[in-house]
């Protein structure tokens, strides 16, 4: 080949800058990331509900993520070290997905046009995301940087007191809203964009991975209600004995009997 050939302009085209993989990387990233939180979103609606079942099944379940039925000692720091982990990661999805929201006015318009004129239902899938992950950058930031600081307070009574003297429900209401939203949306377009659970029909497995998003949302968004309401109702009726710990049954002592 002709040297001549490998020159543009006086520019040799081995000095051209080479296509970077980081987009690719950051984008991978960006979907494990959400993956790991979506399920954990999950994980911990389950945990939380157990107050639906008794309040000594919720005290169970903190006290096992606190060691105690391994230790035989609770230690609410190790709750703090996995709500700091999972802080860390939320705010490291927030980086990567952010480079992907419309930077200034004008590309905001352009996106919201295009929106309107094809009507796709997945953009708008899209967009929700965005509005979500924006109000979840801030309520979940809080809300995990309150567990991170006082993880003894977690319980049937501690949780229920911060619902309702605490005055939190709003936003706990808010956040359940933005985060069941946002989480659904964001698996079902990972399965979408990773060809996962595609089949041979990929158009029929969207509508089913869709249906099966929707019916999801709902049952977590039932059941979020649900457990939002019971702690609102322990907490209305507990307002007088704030800071009180709970006692599982288990562990109070029976009353002794009067002698004849």
């Amino acid at each position: 080949m002709n040297s001549t050939q490998n020159v543009i302009a006086g520019v040799g085209l081995a000095d051209r800058p080479l296509k970077s993989r980081w987009p690719a990387r950051m984008d991978f990233a960006q979907s494990a990331s959400g993956l790991v939180l979506g399920l954990f979103m999950w994980g911990h609606m389950f945990f939380v509900s157990t107050i639906l079942i008794s309040k000594d099944a919720m005290w169970s379940v903190t006290k096992f993520f606190e060691g105690y039925f391994v230790l035989g000692v609770s230690y609410p720091g190790v709750v703090s070290i996995v709500v700091a982990g999972v802080l860390g990661l939320v705010m490291f999805h927030a980086f990567l997905a952010m480079r992907k929201f419309p930077a200034n006015y004008r590309q905001y318009r352009t996106f919201i046009g295009h929106r309107r004129f094809m009507a796709h239902e997945d953009t708008t899938l899209w967009w929700v995301q965005v509005v979500t992950g924006f109000l979840l950058f801030f309520m979940a930031a809080v809300h995990l940087y309150q567990m991170m600081m006082h993880p003894g307070d977690i319980g049937p009574y501690g949780s229920a007191d911060r619902v309702w003297s605490g005055r939190w429900w709003p936003l706990y209401l808010v956040m359940l809203f933005a985060v069941e939203l946002h989480g659904g949306v964001g698996l079902y377009r990972l399965c979408v964009k990773w060809g996962w659970l595609e089949g041979k029909d990929a158009n029929a497995s969207r509508r089913k991975l869709k249906a099966a998003k929707w019916v999801l949302t709902v049952f977590f968004l039932v059941l979020g209600l649900a457990t939002l309401g019971a702690y609102m109702k322990i907490g209305y009726e507990h307002r007088a004995q704030v800071g009180e710990k709970y006692t599982p049954a288990w562990a109070v002592p029976a009353p002794k009997e009067k002698a004849q």
